[in-house]
């Protein structure tokens, strides 16, 4: 089962990580899946809100990262 739910979390990451144009649309968007992500990774190990602030930070690292390196803002 957890397989499953691992495989299909990063099956619609992958889906939706070119969301958006904009640096808040990215970020945003990277949140949404992170916390997700986080929430179903947490869950598993009974503690979906922790894992649901983690991901969400991290997701919008993460699209701020994508966004400035595609606008060649850093290597």
């Amino acid at each position: 089962m957890k397989k499953y739910a691992i495989a299909m979390m990063i099956v619609a990451s992958l889906a939706a990580a070119g969301c958006g144009t904009t640096t808040g649309q990215r970020s945003g968007s990277g949140a949404a899946m992170g916390a997700a992500g986080g929430a179903l990774i947490g869950s598993l190990s009974a503690n979906a809100g922790k894992g649901a602030l983690i991901g969400a930070g991290v997701g919008a690292l993460g699209g701020f990262l994508v966004d400035q390196h595609e606008k060649g803002n850093i290597d």
